[in-house]
C-alpha cells in the first residue's frame, strides 16, 4: 500500500524520474511492478540470508530478478555480469553511469544529494547514520571524519550484532545502547552486554531521546545501527 501510495504521488506531482530502491531483495519486493529501463545493482552482502538465500550469489540473483529483457544492467561488482543475460547492455559502475546510461550522454558535474539518516549531519558535533549491517558500516567508516565518537546505537536481532559491534568500537570508545521501537531491536542491556568486550566504557537507556541527550553530554555523537532507531528520533525533533 505504501508503494502504491508513493508511486501516486509520483504521478499526481508530474515526477519525470524517479530512482526507487527495492525494499527488500527484488522478485517479491512490491517495487517489482515498475518497469525500470535502468536497473543499478550496487553491491551484495550477507544480509537477509533468511528471506533472500545464503550465498552472495542467491541474494544477486534475488535483486536482479527486477531485470527486464533489453533494459540497461549496471553494475557495482562485475562478477554479476553472467547473471545479466537477459538485459540490453551490461556496465560497470555506479550512479553516475547508472545516470549517464539514462539520459545518453555524459555527466560532467557532481551533484549534491542529502538523504536523510545518511550521513545526515545534525549541526558541528552530531551525525546521523542508519547503517544496519557490517557492509554499510564498512562504507560509514571511508567517509566518517576520525573522532572519538560517542555511539548511541540500536540493532536489529537478525543482523550480525557482533561484527557491527567490533566495527563502531573502531569509531570510538564510549557506547550507549538503546532500543529502537522495531519489535526486532535486540534490547538495550543486551546490546550492551554484548558491547562490552568491544568498548572501554558501555552504558545503556531505553529511550532513544534521553541516550541522545545523555551522548551530548559527553562529545561528538553518532547516531547509528538502526534506521528504526533515526526515525524514532526525528518523531521527537
Amino acid at each position: 500500500m505504501l508503494t502504491a501510495a508513493a508511486l501516486a504521488e509520483f504521478r499526481e506531482r508530474g515526477v519525470d524520474v524517479a530512482v526507487v530502491e527495492a525494499g527488500l531483495g527484488g522478485r517479491h519486493d512490491a517495487t517489482n511492478v515498475i518497469d525500470a529501463r535502468i536497473v543499478l545493482l550496487t553491491n551484495v552482502g550477507l544480509d537477509h540470508t533468511d528471506v533472500l538465500g545464503e550465498t552472495r550469489e542467491a541474494i544477486a540473483r534475488e535483486k536482479l530478478a527486477v531485470l527486464r529483457p533489453g533494459a540497461t544492467l549496471v553494475l557495482g561488482q562485475p562478477e554479476w555480469t553472467r547473471l545479466g543475460s537477459d538485459a540490453g547492455r551490461v556496465l560497470i559502475g555506479g550512479a553516475r553511469e547508472a545516470a549517464e546510461a539514462f539520459v545518453g550522454r555524459k555527466i560532467e558535474r557532481d551533484v549534491e544529494v542529502h538523504v536523510p539518516g545518511r550521513l545526515e549531519w545534525r549541526g558541528s558535533d552530531e551525525l546521523w547514520d542508519g547503517a544496519h549491517n557490517p557492509e554499510g558500516l564498512d562504507f560509514q567508516a571511508q567517509q566518517l571524519p576520525p573522532r572519538d565518537w560517542i555511539i548511541v546505537a540500536s540493532i536489529l536481532r537478525d543482523k550480525d550484532v557482533d561484527a557491527m559491534l567490533e566495527r563502531l568500537a573502531a569509531r570510538g570508545s564510549t557506547l550507549i545502547a538503546t532500543r529502537s521501537s522495531n519489535p526486532r531491536a535486540v534490547g538495550e542491556k543486551e546490546l550492551a552486554r554484548r558491547a562490552e568486550p568491544y568498548f572501554e566504557r558501555v552504558e545503556s537507556e531505553s529511550d532513544p531521546h534521553e541516550a541522545v541527550r545523555r551522548a551530548r553530554r559527553l562529545g561528538p555523537v553518532l547516531d547509528t545501527g538502526s534506521l528504526y532507531l533515526l526515525a524514532d528520533l526525528s518523531a521527537g525533533d
